[in-house]
């Protein structure tokens, strides 16, 4: 009985995760290739498949087969893939359909016209679909944290940062706020006298892409299990065995669309090296959204900012863009150091965009707990952009609390893991370091392995095998270690 029920468990997750596909797929064009038009047909058609996946994880065979398993021993293994189908179950079955359908309709709806909205500062015509957003999202908020105990924000959260809540994330964001501040001001005040020099543009958008593909070519992208596309905000969408990347393009200035691209290709091979099989299943997918978002970072932050990784890339920058002063490597460093408080988080620097995840975390929790409301959010986003990184955004919506795509798509809880994530990464990489001390040189050889296999050994292929705390414990030796970062930061922006 027990293999069968597992078995049993097996088919019903691997029929949800083909729906999963094909919603992502759809998901991808609605945001990449869709008319305009189409749009209201596509939120009817993805509400209608999050209805199906909902009804399969909620049904009542699939309760029979988790209740089957209570009490029969099980191996490591098995144990692990029925947690985490469990977890799954758990949390689905706490809400109605009638309210997964809400959900999807008003989020395609909210972010489909954020599109034009954003682009015209219309925040007040913004907030008539988000009112009903962030009421579906503190409804879900509220069915979960009844069952769990915890705050509403907290039972989000979970979704993305299973195990961690807000009192672990103020701990630690707490700290940062401590020390952060002021070692922005050092790093201003020693880079007052350096000399950067601006690329001069334009930079058509083909030469961009074909300096894309072959910098993810360089990253080892598998161009047959994925593709490059460009969309409003970017993101890594599809499967492991089907991956869609985005970014978006500004002939005046390449540098954001290239890191861009590096960032996205993180997370790309992230799921194109998950183990495949075991990937239909939970136990084989991603562990959390801030392991996620290590992977990014590690590509885009530890490895994308690295003066040797600029180095090695640079000429293939100089071949598809030009020869000009500001395109060597000296000045790509420069350039992709440089620290300077900004309206736009995916646009940050790598020291003031923690402050941009905190403001958006400070804003989100409180929106969700119901302590304010959707219409307090500028004069919130503007108190703290002013207070944290010093940039007046004073009726400036589109560059402020209308920029990410993350509150009208309805994913409140998200942001924290961007940070936990830079801190994963530079855990990771001091990890990665002390077992390859001669790593910079290798990085400047082309060698990119050293940290393609450690990731590979430690995090890819392992998935959800482990929580969050184990994975990295079994990683690097500890749980998140937060001084990681700060070491990092300190390191590369102090130091001679």
């Amino acid at each position: 009985m027990t293999e069968t029920a597992t078995q049993d468990l097996e088919i019903t997750f691997t029929r949800l995760y083909r729906y999963a596909h094909l919603a992502s797929i759809a998901g991808w064009d609605q945001a990449a290739m869709m008319p305009p038009k189409s749009n209201e047909a596509r939120a009817k058609a993805l509400a209608e498949l999050q209805v199906l996946m909902h009804q399969t994880l909620t049904c009542t065979e699939l309760a029979e087969q988790f209740q089957a398993l209570d009490g029969v021993l099980l191996d490591d293994d098995a144990q692990a893939s029925v947690r985490e189908m469990r977890r799954h179950w758990q949390q689905a079955k706490l809400l109605p359909t009638r309210l997964v359908e809400a959900q999807s309709l008003a989020q395609s709806r909210c972010e489909h016209a954020w599109r034009r909205q954003r682009k015209e500062n219309d925040w007040q015509g913004f907030l008539g679909n988000f009112r009903e957003v962030v009421d579906l999202a503190r409804e879900e908020g509220k069915l979960l944290a009844e069952v769990t105990g915890s705050t509403a924000y907290d039972a989000l959260m979970d979704k993305y940062e299973p195990g961690m809540r807000s009192s672990d994330i103020d701990r630690i964001f707490g700290d940062i706020k401590s020390w952060l501040p002021e070692l922005i001001r050092k790093t201003m005040a020693k880079q007052a006298t350096d000399t950067v020099i601006k690329p001069q543009g334009q930079f058509p958008v083909d030469q961009q892409r074909a300096l894309g593909v072959e910098i993810m070519t360089l990253l080892q992208f598998d161009f047959d299990a994925g593709r490059l596309d460009v969309s409003a905000h970017p993101f890594c969408g599809g499967v492991a065995e089907d991956v869609r990347i985005t970014t978006r393009y500004n002939e005046d200035d390449f540098l954001r669309s290239l890191m861009g691209i590096v960032h996205e290709t993180g997370h790309a091979r992230y799921e194109q090296n998950l183990p495949r099989e075991q990937v239909h299943l939970p136990v084989g997918q991603a562990r959390s959204m801030g392991i996620h978002e290590s992977q990014s970072l590690s590509f885009e932050m530890q490895l994308g900012r690295n003066p040797q990784f600029l180095a090695l890339i640079a000429p293939l920058v100089q071949k598809h863009l030009g020869q000009q002063s500001a395109l060597n490597a000296d000045n790509l460093a420069a350039l992709f150091t440089r620290v300077q408080p900004g309206f736009i988080r995916v646009d940050a620097d790598e020291l003031t965009y923690p402050a941009h995840v905190i403001l958006r975390y400070e804003i989100e929790r409180t929106l969700m707990d119901g302590e304010i409301a959707a219409e307090d959010i500028p004069a919130l986003w503007d108190e703290k952009m002013m207070a944290y990184l010093g940039v007046d955004t004073r009726g400036n919506f589109q560059n402020g609390c209308m920029q990410d795509i993350h509150w009208p798509g309805g994913s409140f809880g998200y942001f924290p893991s961007y940070t936990l994530g830079a801190m994963n990464a530079a855990q990771f990489f001091a990890k990665i370091r002390s077992g390859q001390p001669d790593l910079d040189a290798q990085v400047s050889a082309g060698n990119l392995s050293p940290v393609f296999t450690w990731l590979g050994q430690h995090i890819w292929c392992q998935a959800s095998r482990w929580d969050t705390s184990e994975l990295m414990l079994r990683a690097t030796g500890e749980p998140l270690n937060p001084a990681h970062f700060r070491r990092h930061l300190e390191r590369r922006y102090l130091a001679a």
